[in-house]
């Protein structure tokens, strides 16, 4: 660690030592990097960041100073941590009339498990935890990723297609708070970034107080406007899994299901025809391939939620459907947190 770890830094890779027995106390942080044998080594190995950290003061020796408020045990395989994290719970309260939500919840008050929401980080629920380890996701997580901007795309090249296909921005009217936005909500942006193009050229690398100014306030009017569309059409993706919800058709793609099976049922949950959707599709307005990771997720935790009520009709599938394919059941195993 060096004369002073308060003045150097030192990474220390490990090969299962010092994961025991061991009190390096500057040690602010730990990458779990392999999986470990058991609950208990896993946590051993967590406890080495955990050893507190103090300096006593030299004139008042009763006075002491936190050198380490926080650490922090960095796991990127969730699911394995979360496994652990549970049945080191259960271990450590023997008591089987106690509810294993319960044991993990007063076990997290010690160890807490922050997760990682888009732009900061927000701790976890037990019920989100045992959610994880029984499911590869958690229903909160699972709501968040269909309302999430990745779903949609709403770059310059995706907003000008729009621009420029009549049909395609009048079906884009037609979705559900656009009209409160108006009708040229969609050229408003695409003019907008043309002249934010132009404003860089000419401001070039003179610092010009005015025009800096000027361009800001362009680049924030941009960002706002862009973002309004990008939530009215997120909100129109959280009616895809109402949708699936309502329909019983599993080993269909999704477009077979609404061009096909269930045009109308998909009208009355969305709002917007076959032809209307097909057309936003063909424009690049939703990602396709976000599409098809969370609906794979969502029939996931589906399947798991239908098997603990025991009134799983699908038990005998062999084909899941996703936004425009379908893949062999074995894919839900194999399917990660992502």
């Amino acid at each position: 660690m060096g004369d002073n770890p308060l003045k150097t830094r030192t990474i220390t890779l490990t090969c299962g030592k010092l994961t025991t027995g061991v009190t390096l106390r500057p040690l602010g942080g730990l990458l779990m990097l392999r999986n470990c044998s058991s609950p208990e080594t896993y946590f051993q190995t967590a406890f080495r960041v955990q050893s507190p950290w103090t300096a006593t003061d030299k004139d008042d020796p009763t006075k002491h100073t936190i050198l380490k408020p926080t650490c922090y045990v960095f796991d990127f395989a969730p699911n394995r941590a979360l496994r652990e994290m549970v049945t080191y719970a259960n271990q450590l309260d023997v008591d089987s009339n106690r509810r294993i939500t319960d044991k993990v919840d007063e076990f997290i008050n010690f160890l807490p498990i922050l997760q990682f929401d888009g732009s900061s980080m927000k701790r976890v629920d037990a019920t989100e935890i045992l959610d994880f380890v029984d499911n590869g996701t958690s229903g909160t997580l699972l709501a968040r990723r269909w309302n999430s901007a990745q779903l949609v795309n709403v770059d310059n090249a995706t907003l000008q297609r729009v621009l420029d296909n009549p049909e395609a921005l009048a079906t884009i009217m037609k979705i559900e708070g656009f009209r409160a936005l108006g009708s040229d909500i969609i050229e408003n942006i695409v003019n907008r970034a043309e002249k934010i193009k132009k404003l860089k050229r000419e401001a070039g690398d003179n610092n010009d107080p005015k025009k800096k100014k000027e361009l800001t306030a362009e680049e924030k009017e941009y960002r706002s406007k862009r973002r309004e569309v990008q939530e009215k059409l997120m909100k129109f993706a959280t009616r895809i899994p109402i949708f699936m919800y309502l329909t019983d058709y599993r080993e269909e793609s999704l477009e077979d299901v609404i061009r096909k099976l269930e045009p109308r049922l998909f009208e009355r949950v969305t709002g917007l025809t076959i032809d209307d959707f097909n057309l936003l599709l063909s424009v690049g307005v939703f990602n396709r391939a976000q599409m098809n990771d969370a609906i794979l997720k969502f029939r996931r935790y589906e399947d798991a939620s239908l098997e603990y009520t025991g009134v799983n009709r699908h038990a005998s599938d062999t084909r899941i459907g996703l936004m425009d394919s379908t893949v062999p059941i074995e894919a839900m195993l194999g399917s990660g947190m992502g």
